[in-house]
This record gives C-alpha cells, sequence and structure tokens, in this order.
C-alpha cells in the first residue's frame, strides 16, 4: 500500500482534509483524520473518493471515515448520498459484499471477578455453541416458505422463531426488520448458499467477543446504556454470510452490463451502479434489503446462542441488547440540504449510522443521549462505545468510523505473523482466543491494523460522535 498524496489535499482544520473538485468529480471529497492517520492511509483512497464524487446525483461530497483503507468500489470507510430526482444512483460497491454487516452489543451484568474463574470455561462454551470459520454451517434449515418470511422479517422471523427476545427489537436499527424487502430479488444461487449458515459466524473479521468496560468517559449517557466500569458486555461482529456476498456479485455483474443502458459513465468498473429510480436500482435495492433482514436474524440467532452459553456457565443468561447497527447498507434518509429537508440514499461501506439526540426514529431513553455507535477494534486492543451528535448530520450524513481500519492487506499479515504466536501472545495479556483456522488469526493480527484509539480521538475530535466508554477483550471466538 502507498501513502496518501497529501500535497494534493487542503487541510480544513485538525481532522477534516479535503480534495477538491477536479477533473469529473461533481463534489468535493472530505476525509476525516489525523495527520497521522492521513500519512499511514493508502493512497487509492483518494482515487476511489474521486470516482465516488464523479457519480450523477451525489450530494454535498464523498467521506472516508477516520479508519478508511482501500476497499471494492468505494473504500472502507466510505460515505456517499445521492438523490434519486436528480438521477441520483444506487451502487453495490457503495455498500459492499457484506450487506449489513455490523455489531451488536449485549450487557450482562456480570462483573470481572465473577467471571475470571470461569473464563476458560465460558470460552470452550461459546466456542462449541457458535458455529465459525469458512463454510460453518448451523442447525437451522430453511426451506424456500421460511427463506422468504426470514428475508421479509429480518430479526422479528428469528424472535417469532424463539431466538431471542421481543424486547431486543426495539434496540436493532429499524426496529429488527429493513422495511420494503423483496426476496424474490434475491437469487437463486445466494438462497442456496445461505440455507444452512443461519446462526453462523463466518471467517475474516467477524467474531464474537467478551470484553470488560475499563473506563467510562460519560457517567450519565453509560448508566443510561446500562454500562458499568468493570462488568461484562458481549459484541458480535458479523453480516448477511454467503447469502450477501452473492447479492453483491450477482448485482455488481448486472449493474456493469446495464451501465450503457443508462449512459452512464463509470470512473471505475468496480462502481457499477444503476439509477435508484430504475428498474435495476429498484431491484437492487430490493436484494439489498433483503440480505439486510438476513444478517439482522442472523445476529439475532448469534445473540440467543451466546445466551445459552453464558446460562450453562452462570446460570442465567438475560443479558439485555444495548444496540445492533449495520456499518455496510444503503440507506432511504431525510437529510437538510441548503436548510430543505430532502430523501436521500445513503451508502454506508466500513461506516455506521450515529444519530443524534433528538432523533424520533430511536428508542426514547436515545432520543436523549443520541444512538449507541458500536465501534469494533482487534481481538489484542480496545473497543468503543459512542453516541452520536447532531453535528454528524451537517458533516456527514450521520455517520461515523465502524473500527479500527486495516493498515496491511491480509496477505501482508501472513507474511508477518503466525496464528500460534498470536494467540499464545495475547494468552500471556490473559486474551483467550478460539478459532477453527490459524491462518485466519494470522490475517486478523492486531498489528495488522490502524491504531484504534487513534481513530477514535479523530472520530470525537471531529464532532462524529462522542466518547462514551472503552471496552477490551478477554475471551474472543474468531472465524
Amino acid at each position: 500500500m502507498t501513502s496518501t498524496d497529501k500535497a494534493s489535499l487542503r487541510r480544513m482544520d485538525e481532522f477534516r482534509w479535503m480534495l477538491p473538485q477536479q477533473g469529473g468529480m461533481r463534489v468535493p471529497a472530505i476525509l476525516f483524520a489525523s495527520e497521522q492517520l492521513i500519512a499511514e492511509m493508502d493512497g487509492k483512497v483518494l482515487e476511489q473518493l474521486a470516482n465516488i464524487a464523479s457519480l450523477p446525483g451525489i450530494l454535498q461530497a464523498a467521506y472516508a471515515m477516520p479508519d478508511a483503507h482501500w476497499g471494492y468500489g468505494f473504500p472502507i470507510g466510505g460515505v456517499a448520498a445521492f438523490d434519486a430526482g436528480q438521477g441520483g444512483v444506487v451502487s453495490a460497491g457503495g455498500v459492499g459484499f457484506d450487506i449489513s454487516c455490523g455489531v451488536r452489543t449485549l450487557l450482562t451484568g456480570i462483573s470481572i471477578e465473577e467471571l475470571n474463574p470461569r473464563k476458560e470455561e465460558l470460552a470452550n462454551a461459546l466456542f462449541g455453541i457458535i458455529p465459525a470459520g469458512v463454510g460453518s454451517t448451523g442447525k437451522i434449515r430453511l426451506n424456500e416458505s421460511e427463506t422468504d418470511n426470514m428475508l421479509t422479517m429480518g430479526a422479528r422471523w428469528a424472535v417469532k422463531r424463539g431466538f431471542g427476545l421481543e424486547s431486543d427489537l426495539k434496540n436493532i436499527e429499524n426496529n429488527g426488520m429493513m422495511p420494503d424487502a423483496e426476496p424474490g430479488q434475491v437469487s437463486k444461487q445466494a438462497r442456496q448458499r445461505q440455507r444452512d449458515e443461519m446462526g453462523t459466524l463466518g471467517s475474516g473479521n467477524h467474531y464474537l467477543e467478551v470484553q470488560e468496560i475499563a473506563e467510562i468517559y460519560d457517567e450519565k449517557t453509560a448508566s443510561v446504556f446500562g454500562l458499568r466500569k468493570g462488568e461484562i458486555v458481549v459484541s458480535l461482529h458479523c453480516g448477511s454470510r454467503g447469502l450477501g456476498h452473492q447479492v453483491a456479485t450477482d448485482f455488481s455483474k448486472s449493474m456493469l452490463a446495464a451501465a450503457q443502458k443508462y449512459g452512464l459513465h463509470l470512473p471505475d468498473r468496480e462502481l457499477a451502479c444503476a439509477p435508484v429510480n430504475s428498474e435495476h436500482g429498484q431491484a437492487y435495492l430490493g436484494a439489498m434489503r433483503s440480505a439486510v433482514n438476513c444478517a439482522l436474524a442472523n445476529r439475532q440467532i448469534l445473540a440467543h446462542l451466546a445466551r445459552e452459553a453464558f446460562r450453562r456457565v452462570f446460570g442465567r443468561g438475560e443479558m439485555p441488547l444495548l444496540y445492533d447497527v449495520s456499518h455496510n447498507i444503503c440507506h432511504l434518509e431525510e437529510h437538510a440540504i441548503d436548510g430543505k429537508k430532502r430523501l436521500l440514499y445513503v451508502h454506508r461501506k466500513g461506516a455506521t449510522r450515529a444519530l443524534g439526540p433528538g432523533t424520533q426514529t430511536l428508542p426514547e431513553e436515545f432520543q436523549v443521549t443520541g444512538q449507541p455507535v458500536l465501534i469494533g477494534g482487534t481481538m489484542g486492543t480496545a473497543s468503543y462505545i459512542l453516541a452520536g451528535t447532531n453535528e454528524s448530520a451537517s458533516l456527514s450524513f450521520s455517520s461515523a468510523c465502524h473500527g479500527a481500519g486495516r493498515k496491511m492487506s491480509r496477505t501482508q499479515a501472513l507474511k508477518q505473523w503466525q496464528g500460534r504466536d498470536v494467540v499464545t501472545r495475547l494468552a500471556l495479556r490473559n486474551i483467550i482466543i478460539r478459532s477453527p483456522s490459524m491462518r485466519g488469526v494470522a490475517e486478523e493480527a492486531p498489528g495488522a491494523y490502524k491504531d484504534v484509539d487513534e481513530v477514535i480521538e479523530a472520530t470525537v475530535k471531529s464532532n462524529l460522535a462522542r466518547k462514551i466508554a472503552r471496552v477490551v477483550p478477554l475471551v474472543c471466538i474468531k472465524g
């Protein structure tokens, strides 16, 4: 990876950098980052932002969050909003292959003192009950009718099937169900790939992590969130598995083939897109929303399994849900542009929606604090719980970072680390790793990622979100 050429950027303030309009760009590009993060950022991020800024119907700017790095089409950490009324487009590359990959955090009420004597037992229980790894399959088998129900109802389908609690739904983005899903737009191949994968963690950077709340920065908001220093939370990071990947594959191909039909000049083949109001655009949105529901159902089942493991070890598994939020998604949202409210299709790829206080669609308690924003670190570093701000609405279409962000590729990581060495070193820090793949552990070595503390600092100083709590890993189940 090459470093970003800062000479082409105009510094707006301490944590904002602008790539001015040039060439075919319709709007500028804006990056949220410290000097250190800019220096470390791979150069292709700027190229990708310039390409996004050239797409029809884009408004305000193409954005990159502090954890941004090169991705397919959009950079990971990319945000852009499009107006359908101005010929705006929807892009499969703007959502990504792991549709609705996101984070869910559960509260336990269990103290670190209570956990420590049973930590190894809990790690084994979680690893035994959570299917993880490439091609992992669960015990749930779906027929066509059940698949349609799952793709339509999301987490609501899972709760109806007995996975989790009705009370979970209010603390899930979109109340656990992405509206306007069209299962009929999901291909047969995508359905087949998911048939045995419900309730599975998958591979790559997906994980289930038992974490200690190590630091509280805002006692009042933390109290509303149910966070207390020294207690344990559980965070799940996963998405729509094979189904979402196949939806992205199918529509990347069909949108590319249809670009000429719609008179679209694509600056990059990976930005294959279609006008929102076109047949292809509407078909993709229907399929993508179905994949979102698949991810919501999947995380709901995994949360149920995690509760079962805690029940076996501790004799209780209530574990209320703090929040569940996606970071690979396209949402239809209302935003103010030049003082006027407009409905926009906001693409977030590796970026988290971060709604501020007063947002009526949030649960009542979060209307006071702002939305919980769940930021994953690495299996050897901290993760963070933030809260959305009102400032982020005008700064980034109410978006924040989603994690630490890679600073080296998986291939580079494999050249530098051995999985068993990573597990041994983390064990010396009292962090237990369970994974079916030592190769996967090496690819996800903590050193392959940016400094999450630096990413959070840039996010907070940019007013994209507020810092509420810092959590550290104790047990990590890796895919």
